[in-house]
């Protein structure tokens, strides 16, 4: 087996740094997932003709409920023991650990104060917010390819990457299945908003993205290291039982659609 037929991939997490201050290729990618989405949320309140003002408030609760979200997911899910009964470990964001189920679960909460706060139905947010977050997670998974952080299984496939700031191993890189997987969901949903969305019942493009998202977050954790220890010895890793119920949720807000697609076709007869 030659190194030479795969991918070295020994970048620096770190762009550059003064003094004490570091900016690393993860806090820039994270920070363009928001500026993106902000960009496309602006453009999107303008085509519909809602107040603009609202989309920095909006950015506002999705950064609060993303970082607050994955962080607890993280923490909950996946050491509870250790973070329950150190609880000012939580805090520390710094030292990594974000669980992106958990980020849903927040973004989705923050959303609906939102939603409430605004007077507008918090489908009509979700199916529009669905879009720029899985722009969102194109950017962030670059971020963990960056960080050699989330790794793949070893593998002999052509474009296996060796991760030489962890080890000398040819490894699936998952990061980059997740970050196009994602860019083509992203894809998937702009399209259909900008072609489709008159035709669209509310909750169709958020069922659609629960589904797509965790259907395929179920699948590529067949081909990535677990994430903490006690999942070793289980037959599905955390990552996929917690994807089950995001799909079936998914699945219950497109039959949702289309069943109140069906009820208002006969109030209109």
């Amino acid at each position: 087996m030659l190194i030479l037929s795969y991918i070295t991939w020994n970048i620096s997490p770190e762009i550059f740094s003064i003094g004490p201050i570091s900016v690393r290729w993860y806090g820039l990618l994270f920070a363009s997932a928001f500026i993106f989405g902000y960009k496309i949320m602006q453009l999107v309140y303008k085509s519909e003709n809602k107040p603009v003002s609202d989309v920095e408030q909006l950015t506002v609760y999705m950064i609060l409920g993303t970082v607050i979200g994955a962080r607890l997911g993280h923490c909950l899910f996946y050491n509870p023991g250790f973070y329950l009964s150190n609880p000012i470990e939580i805090l520390k964001v710094w030292k990594g650990g974000l669980a992106s189920h958990g980020a849903a679960i927040g973004i989705v909460v923050s959303l609906y104060f939102f939603a409430k706060k605004k007077k507008v139905s918090p489908l009509w947010i979700l199916d529009r917010v669905v879009i720029v977050v899985a722009s969102g997670g194109f950017f962030i998974r670059l971020g963990n390819l960056f960080n050699s952080e989330i790794l793949g299984k070893p593998s002999e496939v052509a474009w296996a990457f060796i991760f030489t700031r962890v080890d000398n191993i040819p490894r699936h890189p998952a990061q980059l299945y997740e970050s196009i997987a994602y860019l083509i969901i992203f894809l998937i949903l702009l399209f259909l908003y900008k072609n489709k969305r008159e035709k669209l019942n509310e909750g169709y493009l958020f069922g659609l993205f629960l589904i797509l998202i965790f259907t395929f977050r179920f699948f590529v954790e067949f081909f990535k290291e677990v994430q903490s220890s006690f999942e070793a010895g289980m037959v599905l890793d955390m990552g996929q039982l917690l994807s089950i119920p995001f799909i079936l949720l998914g699945i219950i807000f497109i039959v949702r659609s289309f069943k109140v697609k069906v009820t208002e076709s006969k109030a209109s007869k």
